[in-house]
């Protein structure tokens, strides 16, 4: 697994030895877009968000929240929480999507292609996202933080998929 630094900009000198603000690096970009998609979320426990690009083009967004005109988690509760279910497991009992999953949805709502795209994410997805990204021909995940989900790790190794964790 590679890493980049998604959030290092530096101030540069122009040619004149003016001290200038430096433009964020493609990663940078795109990581700051994503953690602004994740405040759209709803989600009690964690907010997450996620974009698909090609071509440094945004093709899709999406981040976690209940499912479009249902309660916000926000609202109604959350019945892991309630349960003290740790992160990870019990997928099932969540009222809500994941960021990745929604943005595969709205993908194919608006009938755009998303193989052989990028998806940037606030965390490391979990393996029911793992192997949708897998079906969708997503070609390489960049994310910020980590999931505790070996078996995601291992299939998204196991399909080719490039993974590369910011720093």
């Amino acid at each position: 697994m590679e890493k980049v630094r998604a959030f290092n900009q530096k101030a540069k000198k122009d040619k004149s030895g003016k001290t200038v603000k430096a433009r964020p690096s493609w990663e940078e970009y795109f990581f700051k877009i994503t953690l602004e998609v994740a405040s759209r979320s709803t989600c009690l426990r964690r907010q997450t968000g996620a974009i698909v690009i090609r071509d440094k083009r945004i093709l899709s967004t999406g981040y976690n929240g209940a499912p479009s005109g249902l309660m916000h988690c926000s609202e109604a509760g959350c019945l892991r929480e309630d349960k003290k279910i740790a992160s990870g497991e019990r997928h099932e009992l969540c009222r809500g999507l994941h960021a990745e999953q929604n943005a595969i949805i709205q993908a194919a709502r608006h009938g755009i292609d998303i193989s052989q795209s990028t998806i940037f994410c606030t965390h490391h997805p979990c393996v029911l996202c793992a192997k949708m990204l897998i079906n969708a021909g997503i070609g390489a995940v960049y994310y910020i933080e980590g999931y505790p989900d070996d078996l995601a790790k291992d299939m998204l190794s196991q399909a080719g998929l490039k993974v590369v964790q910011s720093q």
